[in-house]
């Protein structure tokens, strides 16, 4: 196949040599380059995608907004965890309702008996249906708005909900967070669709809906607008937040951090994190922790003082120090050198990577300040301890 003798060409070199494909016309030249620019932009992210030679890739901005296999390999965990509860897996149907390049639909589907991809872009929709005609083919697809499809989808009626084989239906969403003009937008109600107005006729017509918000999303705004029936998931992958999930449940908050090895989740209540009793370190110790980016945007900041017995350096900065080292930490360690003072001495042929945590100077003021390289060898680490600003020498572990 044409595209796979060029899959590792430069696609800018290649698009100023149309020459050599005479046998192609425009339409199919801009394809054939979209294929190959999509597959090398998303490979790392979608490998999966990347080992079929029949897939195939829209154009780069529906490239770079998809999800990755990562955080759909989660969704597709948390559906069959779910299914499995009811007993209901693989006797389910998903429907996704603004379902884009089709990276969510494909990878939940794999636990459900009957899935509809809908999508208003009539190319992604022609995308997804060669896709998934190849590799999912319980999959359908509707070129249709998300309002649209969900008010053709009648209400179940009470007797049909009542009996133990009635459909089971899941719901995700994943809203839009640009306005007409192109600008990000983050609060739920400038989302499209409108997942306020959406809300009633999405809980009269599903069993469980799960819907995908930004990683800017206020947590607490959006659970105020939405009713606090949702558990929280705050999906981030090798220490950067992703996404925030919604799915109807209890109240929970699941902080989830995805690694290169493993996956850490920790979960809690609102009510856990209010009542947990911290103590503010006295004296900076041999090791300082912080939490991974999960658990910050989650707020779970006074439950890591309790669950790991460590205190912290300040009521407002989240960093954490302990004469115990805990190797299981979900979150960044440092050994502890020194903490600085003004006849302090920095190794001059030593290059510091500077963090700071509620301190009054940024890294790069810092830098300046103490005229340093920037490196890795070793971390300066500046923060508020019991109110005054401190620096912290430590080594990364």
């Amino acid at each position: 196949m044409l595209i796979h003798q060029h899959l590792h060409d430069d696609v800018q070199q290649l698009a100023l040599q149309r020459n050599r494909f005479p046998q192609l016309s425009d339409t199919d030249f801009r394809f054939f380059l979209q294929q190959i620019e999509g597959r090398q932009r998303t490979a790392h992210k979608l490998p999966t995608m990347a080992t079929f030679t029949d897939w195939w890739y829209p154009v780069r901005l529906s490239c770079e907004q998809c999800s990755s296999e990562a955080t759909a390999s989660y969704k597709a965990t948390l559906l069959r965890q779910a299914l499995l509860n009811e007993e209901r897996e693989y006797d389910c149907t998903l429907f996704d309702l603004t379902a884009g390049y089709g990276v969510d639909t494909y990878f939940m589907s794999a636990h459900v008996q009957e899935a509809h991809y809908v999508e208003r872009n009539a190319e992604l929709c022609a995308i997804a249906q060669h896709n998934f005609a190849l590799h999912r083919p319980h999959i359908q697809v509707h070129n249709t708005t998300a309002e649209d499809f969900l008010a053709s989808l009648p209400i179940p009626h009470p007797s049909e909900l009542a009996h133990p084989t009635s459909p089971y239906r899941i719901i995700f969403l994943d809203p839009a967070r640009r306005s007409l003009s192109g600008s990000k937008v983050f609060r739920i109600e400038d989302c499209e669709p409108n997942i306020l107005e959406l809300l009633p006729s999405l809980r009269a017509k599903s069993d469980r809906i799960m819907i995908k918000f930004s990683p800017m999303l206020d947590i607490t705004a959006a659970l105020r607008a939405m009713g606090q029936d949702w558990d929280t998931h705050v999906v981030a992958v090798n220490n950067e937040v992703k996404e925030v999930l919604f799915v109807t449940g209890s109240g929970a908050i699941h902080a989830v951090h995805i690694g290169p090895t493993h996956t850490d989740v920790m979960t809690f209540s609102e009510a856990e994190e209010k009542t947990a009793q911290i103590g503010i370190a006295p004296t900076i110790k041999t090791y300082l922790y912080e939490p991974n980016a999960a658990i910050m945007k989650a707020g779970a900041y006074r439950l890591m003082s309790q669950r790991y017995a460590m205190d912290k350096l300040d009521i407002n900065t989240h960093l954490y120090t302990s004469d115990t080292f805990l190797p299981d930490f979900p979150g960044r360690i440092w050994q502890v050198q020194e903490v600085l003072t003004k006849h302090s001495t920095l190794n001059a042929k030593l290059k510091y990577s500077i963090i700071s945590r509620n301190h009054p100077l940024s890294p790069d003021q810092l830098r300046k300040k103490l005229k340093l390289q920037d490196g890795d060898d070793q971390y300066i680490i500046a923060a508020r301890h019991q109110g005054k600003p401190v620096l912290i020498l430590a080594t990364r572990i």
